[in-house]
């Protein structure tokens, strides 16, 4: 395993004191990652390895994953089948971070959270995420805006959103990004070579227990 990643789970019951929801309210690590496996993805919903990135959008070491790292996981593990790639809000930077991750859900409502999300890392943490930049992004990737606005003034997202950063907190996330790689948490903005080395070894794992070729 590599050195810097660790199992979910490791030492979490020192880490759940922090946790913003009562331990009694609160669903068990491996419960933690199946919710959190089942949001916006890219890649074959069967394949071997899942990848959960929790982040925001004012995140410049995010920004960094996206730019440098994403599109090389994308070409050479989730085109191909072989990893799924889940991102989740992880908003911790501020009312703001709160806003955008609302704004990218909304997007998603009409199929487009992930060329919103894509626009607002292209702005380079940089952006204006008050309701006139938002609804300007909307307009730029061809949203309906009138059913955007609606959707971004009604806050109906803003309780998904607390309850997905909740969730990464509970997991001992303290900071973005963070990756789940399976059973596996990753902190930081790796470079491509850190996750290629944890992805052929659970690839192997996978392949080794089904006799399949890797």
């Amino acid at each position: 395993m590599n050195p810097t990643a660790r199992r979910v789970g490791w030492g979490l019951s020192a880490l759940l004191a922090f946790a913003p929801i009562a331990l009694a309210q609160s669903p068990g690590p491996e419960e933690i990652v199946t919710l959190l496996a089942k949001g916006p993805a890219r890649g074959a919903p069967s394949a071997p390895v899942t990848i959960i990135e929790l982040s925001d959008f004012q995140c410049t070491f995010c920004y960094k994953f996206w730019k440098e790292t994403l599109p090389r996981l994308e070409a050479e593990y989730v085109k191909p089948g072989k990893v799924r790639f889940v991102y989740r809000h992880l908003a911790i930077l501020g009312r703001p971070s709160v806003a955008g991750a609302q704004a990218a859900d909304c997007a998603g409502e009409q199929g487009k959270f992930w060329e919103y999300h894509d626009r607002l890392f292209a702005s380079k943490g940089a952006f204006a995420l008050n309701s006139t930049g938002l609804r300007g992004y909307a307009a730029e990737i061809g949203l309906d805006t009138a059913a955007f606005d609606r959707c971004l003034n009604s806050g109906k997202y803003l309780q998904k959103v607390k309850e997905e950063t909740e969730m990464g907190l509970t997991l001992g996330a303290r900071a973005t990004p963070v990756f789940l790689i399976n059973n596996m948490m990753l902190v930081g903005a790796h470079p491509f070579e850190t996750f290629r080395g944890i992805i052929e070894e659970e690839l192997r794992t996978v392949y080794q227990h089904s006799g399949k070729r890797h």
